[in-house]
């Protein structure tokens, strides 16, 4: 059922026992707005509790709560509501999905979200899921404190590239202006998030060997293989160097996880590369989105190539 904003706040005020998940491959959009949101929740005396299928990433770990964040287990939990932050697919959310049983509220902002809850509040406008619980906060008069403040702008300027990219608009730079406001310290939290260890680096140069150009060099690729990913606690960032190649219009990151699973990240210029991760069983933005296929990983790097060079021979005609 699709929901206003104001419906939304009310199933959240009207709820007591809520779970908040978000989707695998944690970003700071969805960590910071799940945060948000449980630090605003806790505070108005629910019985919350997060649940991710996946590890928080070790840069994320200056967000306010993170503590908090548990892991699925084969046990069923019931509650009154399951809330899938931004998230377009009930499979984005892994074992989750088979963890808790509850009615499903999604809020997202993803071109491809496909409609999967019992209620949804999706707003393809915003830049990322965090301005949404920005405004629902704001709509609900709640005292914005600099923890809540540090997820938001967090969950903001990550999912614009730190105010980058084209997502990036008048109102999303008056989001942050308000968050910083409230507490948020912008160079702290470049920060955190700009500083590594020194294996990601050393690490980083093995994987661009890996770079490969296809279709005249508009599509490149890299391959993160698992000996090299045993080294790492996030790849973040690594795709961005083969986007920004010359001529590059697609950009392709292909993680070999353990069990067979292959994660594929997918970055563009102008390309819609969100319908490429949905004809995956993924799903993300138009200039970035993500998906998993079960596979060896020379047979999913050929059939996704193959896809993305149908996609912009389709366009050039």
């Amino acid at each position: 059922m699709d929901f206003s904003l104001e419906q939304t706040a009310k199933l959240l005020q009207s709820s007591s026992t809520i779970i908040l998940t978000a989707h695998v491959q944690p970003d700071g959009d969805c960590l910071g707005s799940m945060l948000a949101l449980n630090h605003y929740l806790v505070s108005i005396g629910k019985n919350v509790r997060m649940v991710l299928d996946d590890d928080v990433p070790a840069l994320f770990k200056f967000l306010p709560g993170y503590h908090a964040i548990q892991k699925p287990t084969p046990k069923v939990i019931s509650a009154d509501l399951l809330i899938v932050l931004d998230a377009s697919d009930i499979e984005r959310i892994g074992k989750v999905k088979e963890h808790v049983e509850a009615p499903i509220l999604n809020i997202d902002h993803h071109v491809s979200n496909t409609k999967f809850a019992d209620y949804w509040y999706i707003d393809r406008q915003s830049a990322a899921t965090g301005e949404i619980i920005y405004q629902l906060l704001t709509m609900l008069k709640v005292n914005i404190t600099a923890d809540i403040a540090t997820c938001l702008y967090t969950a903001i300027a990550t999912d614009c590239g730190f105010f980058r990219y084209a997502n990036t608009s008048v109102q999303t730079m008056r989001y942050a202006a308000d968050l910083m406001e409230c507490g948020a310290k912008p160079n702290v939290i470049s920060e955190y998030m700009e500083t590594k260890p020194l294996e990601s680096i050393l690490t980083l140069s093995k994987v661009l060997e890996t770079l490969e150009l296809h279709y005249n060099g508009k599509i490149a690729t890299i391959t993160v293989l698992p000996d090299t990913l045993s080294n790492l606690d996030s790849t973040e960032g690594f795709i961005n160097y083969p986007r920004v190649i010359e001529g590059v219009e697609i950009a392709i990151m292909f993680k070999v996880m353990s069990e067979g699973i292959i994660r594929i990240s997918f970055r563009s210029k102008t390309a819609d590369v969100s319908k490429l991760a949905l004809t995956f069983g993924g799903g993300g933005h138009a200039r970035a989105a993500g998906c998993a296929i079960m596979g060896r990983i020379d047979d999913v790097t050929k059939e996704v190539l193959e896809a993305t060079i149908k996609q912009l021979t389709e366009v050039a005609s």
